[in-house]
């Protein structure tokens, strides 16, 4: 089976974006395409009020609460309130508008994902799927515990529905263990630690708490693994995707493939076609 490398890893720089709110880009939106199917990735400390109701398109969010109450509502009847270890994955298909808050008094911490939806699923009817960290498939070995969001690991799957292929698990490692998490040869893909440090992929890269890591390259048709060991205790969120190799138009909040279609994004949503 094919070891993957470590391609590249940087450290996550935070910035204040206004007294409630600061933030890091752990993936860089001004290049969308280095991570297909991911558009970027934000790590947030907010308060309550910072995000308004606004509106998507073109894209699913996947949020995964590290601390803090996140409070959630839209106007497709998607509602939960999530805790630490809790994930929100809104698929916004045709049009949703939504509101993410903290509860009164508390500060979240989160990471936001964009997932882009295909050319043939950017319409698709939006929904909502609430998934609790404590509900959510395990793999447990000696010293490691992967809990998987989506996609699977060590053959557990997770019932999460995919518009895209992904794979999202938290990797738990006491200090000394290893684990390989299995990846289709074509998926692309990245880490980013939480908390600890440790050696990942082939080529033994060490990175730390707050730096994210690049997933080499596989090959199409085989599969693929890599391999992460713990120095000390280790958490690390991995994402792996399968690539759409679609045109990429970003405009705020939308995510489609040509202007005009963004343009059209913009004028129903002025015209009240995504709902109240």
């Amino acid at each position: 089976m094919l070891q993957r490398e470590i391609q590249r890893t940087w450290t996550v720089q935070h910035h204040q974006q206004s007294p409630i709110h600061a933030a890091g880009m752990v993936l860089d939106p001004t290049n969308m395409h280095e991570f297909d199917p991911f558009l970027f990735l934000a790590e947030d400390f907010f308060k309550k009020g910072t995000f308004d109701f606004h509106p998507h398109r073109g894209i699913e969010t996947v949020t995964y609460v590290i601390e803090g109450k996140l409070e959630h509502n839209d106007n497709k009847a998607g509602k939960g309130e999530l805790g630490p270890g809790d994930v929100q994955w809104m698929t916004a298909g045709r049009g949703v508008i939504h509101i993410e808050d903290p509860a009164e008094g508390d500060t979240v911490h989160s990471l936001q994902l964009w997932v882009n939806l295909p050319r043939e699923h950017k319409m698709t009817e939006p929904c909502y799927q609430n998934l609790r960290g404590q509900d959510m498939p395990v793999r447990e070995e000696q010293g490691v515990l992967v809990r998987i969001f989506s996609g699977s690991s060590g053959g557990i799957k997770s019932s999460t529905k995919n518009y895209v292929p992904v794979t999202f698990v938290e990797i738990n490692l006491e200090a000394g263990a290893t684990i390989s998490q299995d990846l289709p040869g074509d998926y692309s893909g990245f880490m980013y630690v939480l908390d600890g440090s440790g050696l990942f992929g082939k080529n033994k890269v060490e990175a730390e708490k707050g730096q994210a890591l690049q997933l080499g390259k596989g090959v199409e048709g085989d599969a693929s693994e890599v391999t992460i060991q713990a120095k000390e205790k280790l958490q690390v969120l991995l994402y792996a995707g399968k690539p759409l190799n679609e045109p990429i138009v970003a405009r705020g909040p939308f995510v489609m493939n040509t202007e005009e279609e963004i343009r059209q994004a913009y004028s129903d949503y002025m015209d009240g076609k995504f709902g109240e």
